[in-house]
């Protein structure tokens, strides 16, 4: 299966080309113009999507599949997302207590790839305060070990092994095949 990631853009309009990908997921922070564009330029049966905490608060368009808290399938693989980053500062849409993603994955079924705009707490954080990665999402990997977590949030290219578990932070787009 090929997949197009995007996470974190600042564009308005596709320019990453049209190379087919089966799946687009976007890890948040990017706008649904962008999204439905690379989609559709690259044949993308499924578009999977979170929100992050500069989005907007309005619901994502069709095709566009909300994986906040949420599991679907395709092609035999449960897939299954969060929403935001840790509440940094007072005011601001999909920004969660710890304790709040704790009790949000404490139930969430066990999935093959999980989408978060934020890593898990300890994987890709930056030292800001800001970029710091959910305690909750840890947990859910160490115990459910989903094949791949993907995210977005901390600006970085990363892959690092969490137990069995890949997670692959992105920052702006990138494509990989499973």
């Amino acid at each position: 299966m090929k997949i197009l990631i995007i996470a974190d853009s600042n564009d308005f309009t596709w320019a990453g080309g049209s190379e087919y990908a089966d799946v687009l997921i976007a890890c948040g922070d990017t706008c649904d113009q962008l999204i439905l564009e690379a989609a559709e330029a690259c044949g993308c049966q499924r578009v999977f999507a979170v929100k992050g905490n500069h989005d907007l608060a309005s619901p994502f368009p069709p095709p566009i599949i909300d994986l906040h808290l949420h599991v679907e399938e395709f092609e035999n693989l449960r897939f299954g997302g969060l929403n935001g980053s840790w509440k940094y500062k007072k005011r601001g849409d999909f920004m969660y207590e710890q304790s709040e993603v704790d009790a949000f994955l404490r139930a969430f079924p066990p999935v093959d790839i999980f989408v978060s705009h934020n890593s898990p707490r300890d994987v890709h954080d930056k030292i800001d305060n800001v970029h710091t990665g959910f305690d909750g999402l840890l947990t859910y990997v160490q115990q459910h070990q989903p094949s791949l977590v993907i995210h977005g949030h901390q600006h970085t290219d990363r892959e690092t092994i969490v137990g069995r578990t890949k997670v692959l932070g992105v920052y702006g787009y990138r494509r990989i095949e499973i």
